[in-house]
């Protein structure tokens, strides 16, 4: 078993964003960390054909499903996908390939050459994204977007109040999340197994699998809490993006404090392989609103 690799459970539709984070691990990945990459059994020869079979270790998502023996396959293909990855990202340690993972989106890449000590102290102890996200609830509400903070602030209650914690709210998120093993380990152990239920029965639209990861650190311990900031920029809206360039935020700056970048996919059309769902005319009015957003940003 090793001691971290990175992770990225993904979908046909990311194919061309998850190529693009394939060729940021290839060119900084400079402790040659294993990356493993699980999709549905269904798409892997587009996989194959969008990434090459080079680079990375596939495995099925049905395979992680399997591996939990409280899981139900039948479950799994009825649910949004939206929520069945998030149940998969969280149950990939079953598969005992590590201690620790880097839990990556397909809509991330790194910009600069990153190492195994940025997610693990001397000592082997994975570090946890831990915050309050103060800079974006305030940025929020200086841009008129106060619902971003409300629906967050909600959401974090709603974990907490499964733990019976008190006190402050504090995110895990954005990705990519540095995940323990024994973390999750311990939820199933001292949370779910005494309340007879699953992680397929746990995580849901309102109890997001980044809340509790952190929420089970924190009430359990099992491992030491060394908390650090968000290892990549995220631009979580396209006003957020637009507000941020007009500011002189690039690349090369964020470098400096950043290993990577996020372009939330739901914004990113242009990366989503295949024809688009959507009618013309609501693609149109899509562009027009985002045009909208950026002529905002010079306000």
């Amino acid at each position: 078993m090793k001691d971290f690799v990175l992770y990225c459970k993904s979908y046909a539709r990311d194919f061309l964003r998850l190529k693009r984070l394939l060729e940021s691990i290839n060119q900084f990945n400079s402790d040659r960390l294993d990356f493993y990459i699980s999709t549905p059994k269904a798409d892997k020869n587009l996989l194959e054909e969008s990434l090459g079979k080079n680079g990375y270790i596939w495995i099925a998502d049905e395979e992680i499903v399997a591996a939990n023996p409280h899981a139900d396959l039948e479950k799994y293909k009825a649910m949004p996908g939206s929520l069945s990855q998030q149940i998969i990202k969280s149950e990939f340690w079953r598969l005992g390939f590590s201690e620790n993972y880097l839990c990556l989106d397909s809509d991330s890449f790194f910009i600069r050459t990153f190492y195994k000590s940025d997610f693990l102290s001397s000592d082997g102890v994975p570090y946890t994204v831990l915050h309050q996200n103060k800079e974006l609830f305030q940025l929020a509400a200086d841009r008129g977007h106060e619902k971003v903070g409300r629906d967050l602030k909600l959401e974090a209650e709603r974990v907490k109040a499964l733990f019976h914690r008190k006190g402050p709210n504090f995110y895990c998120a954005p990705a990519p999340f540095i995940w323990s093993a024994k973390v999750w380990q311990s939820l199933a152990a001292e949370y779910l197994e005494p309340e007879g239920i699953s992680l397929w029965d746990f995580i849901s639209p309102d109890h997001p699998e980044t809340l509790i990861y952190g929420e089970t650190l924190q009430r359990y311990r099992a491992i030491p809490l060394i908390a650090i900031e968000p290892l990549f920029r995220t631009y979580h809206y396209d006003w957020q993006y637009f507000l941020m360039r007009r500011l002189g935020e690039t690349e090369f700056k964020v470098a400096q404090n950043y290993l990577g970048i996020i372009y939330q996919s739901a914004w990113e059309a242009e990366l989503n392989l295949g024809q688009s769902q959507k009618s013309l005319p609501s693609q149109l009015l899509k562009r027009i609103k985002r045009f909208g957003r950026y002529l905002q940003s010079f306000i």
